[in-house]
């Protein structure tokens, strides 16, 4: 039974109803607003909190659908919304750095380096929000366990370019057995560019030479991954799927 204090309060009810559906139908039944609403707390003088959650929604919306603007807004930008102060602003943007890495984490425990599935999803919260191309350098030892990761370049929006020569010394000052090259594309389409067809062959043939082989090179998108490896885009690889994968959850 609601007490009185919520029953004839509309402020209050206003405020507190999130909280009620949560306890009622659990955090599932809420939405992106709601959930919002429940962790800013408060609203501000003649807003209340959900619509103020819905308010923040609509502004960041123009970074990414949903809860994935709350990434890449800047925290000057939620600043200027009504109702949200330095505090709350900052409690956004940890909210959206949280989510990154709890995604992250559930799929650590997936990771192989055998299955580029389990890569990508490792690896795709920390690049698909970029909006600047990354090439990262992933080393192995004999038994395809990780012994470094490195970035080797960033670059601009449209394209960015690795030296096979760089790859190389920084395999052999880590006495690696083996590379995998990643790199994202912040349009969201992971369908390698001529250029990444070129360097990839390059790099794979090197590594030939070098004993030290390319196992993959995976391109991440906006929740879609490429798989050289997957594609048959590199020599002796076995193909083992579409060529572009969906991401699942």
């Amino acid at each position: 039974m609601k007490s009185d204090k919520y029953e004839n309060n509309e402020y209050y009810r206003m405020q507190n109803l999130p909280y009620e559906k949560f306890i009622s139908y659990g955090s599932k039944s809420l939405t992106d607003s709601e959930l919002l609403a429940i962790l800013l707390r408060t609203g501000t003088r003649g807003i209340g909190v959900k619509e103020l959650a819905e308010t923040v929604l609509s502004k960041t919306a123009r970074y990414g659908n949903g809860l994935l603007g709350l990434y890449h807004v800047p925290l000057k930008e939620l600043q200027q919304i009504d109702g949200i102060g330095r505090v709350k602003a900052i409690q956004l943007k940890t909210i959206a750095e949280l989510c990154t890495r709890m995604a992250q984490a559930k799929a650590k425990g997936k990771l192989s380096f055998h299955n580029p599935k389990t890569v990508a999803d490792y690896y795709m919260e920390r690049f698909r929000h970029e909006n600047v191309e990354h090439i990262m350098l992933l080393l192995f030892d004999s038994g395809l366990h990780l012994i470094e990761e490195s970035i080797l370049s960033k670059g601009t929006v449209n394209a960015s370019l690795v030296s096979p020569r760089e790859v190389f010394i920084h395999a052999f000052q880590a006495q690696a057995a083996g590379i995998m090259l990643l790199h994202n594309h912040p349009g969201g389409n992971p369908i390698p560019s001529e250029n990444d067809i070129k360097v990839t062959e390059r790099i794979e043939q090197i590594g030939i030479l070098a004993d030290i082989p390319l196992y993959d090179h995976i391109i991440i998108g906006d929740n879609k991954y490429f798989s050289f490896k997957e594609s048959r885009l590199m020599a002796g690889m076995p193909y083992s799927g579409s060529v572009i994968q969906e991401r699942e959850g």
